[in-house]
């Protein structure tokens, strides 16, 4: 065990550690962000099975992390269900007005989590699949489990104190789906479909792109909330 630690790559180990505190955030927040609309003994549970989700999804894409790199048009595909998702969380859920809520089901947020954690978690274990190459290759395999595990409590933890802040503070929902919509941005334009035809993008590029993607979500995603709120009360009316 001693020889163990002695020859570890503890560069890498930070590395895998900052990684999942920065990117991991993005999982906590979409978790948060799906959970938002159960009932409060469910939550806890929506958290629980939506990080399993991730884990899960990101165990499987491990194993391909390099090849992912490669495939054209995988990213943009990816980057359009992010925003369809970021679209939805925007749209409130039947029955929702004001502060009175509707329960949604388990099964609905985990399945919103798992569409937008398969887009997020690429990037995830990419970079920890590059951070674990620093060292040696026996450890190789030890480290990518470490960011895996490492990733759990910053995701379950990251989640319910988004999921209390959104309670004090609903308009974390609007800046959330912005938060997914940047990534959608910046995904875009990083696809190797893109690269191979316009070179890789500029920092004015890069960055407009994630601008773009925000603020197209929170536009299109409150335009299509106003329509369906003012549906739902011409009944009424």
């Amino acid at each position: 065990m001693l020889e163990f630690l002695q020859t570890l790559s503890w560069a890498a180990v930070f590395q895998i550690i900052m990684i999942d505190i920065l990117l991991g955030g993005d999982n906590a927040v979409v978790i948060a962000l799906a959970c938002r609309n159960l009932p409060a003994k469910q939550r806890m549970q929506g958290v629980l099975w939506g990080t399993a989700g991730a884990i899960i999804l990101r165990v499987v894409l491990i194993a391909f992390a390099l090849t992912l790199l490669a495939i054209p048009y995988l990213k943009i595909v990816g980057a359009l269900l992010l925003a369809w998702v970021a679209i939805r969380l925007l749209i409130p859920e039947e029955g929702e007005h004001g502060d009175i809520k509707s329960g949604v089901s388990i099964m609905s947020a985990i399945k919103t989590i798992i569409i937008a954690d398969f887009v997020m978690s690429l990037d995830n274990v990419i970079a920890i699949a590059g951070a674990a190459q620093m060292a040696d290759p026996s450890h190789q395999l030890g480290l990518v489990i470490f960011g895996l595990l490492v990733s759990i409590p910053i995701i379950v933890w990251g989640s319910t104190i988004v999921l209390k802040m959104i309670d004090r503070f609903p308009v974390i929902v609007t800046l959330g789906a912005a938060l997914l919509g940047w990534i959608a941005g910046g995904l875009m334009v990083t696809d190797i479909a893109y690269t191979e035809r316009f070179g890789e993008p500029s920092n004015t590029v890069f960055y407009g792109a994630h601008i773009a993607g925000a603020v197209l979500i929170v536009v299109i995603g409150k335009w299509m909330a106003s329509r369906k709120t003012k549906k739902e009360a011409t009944p009424a009316a």
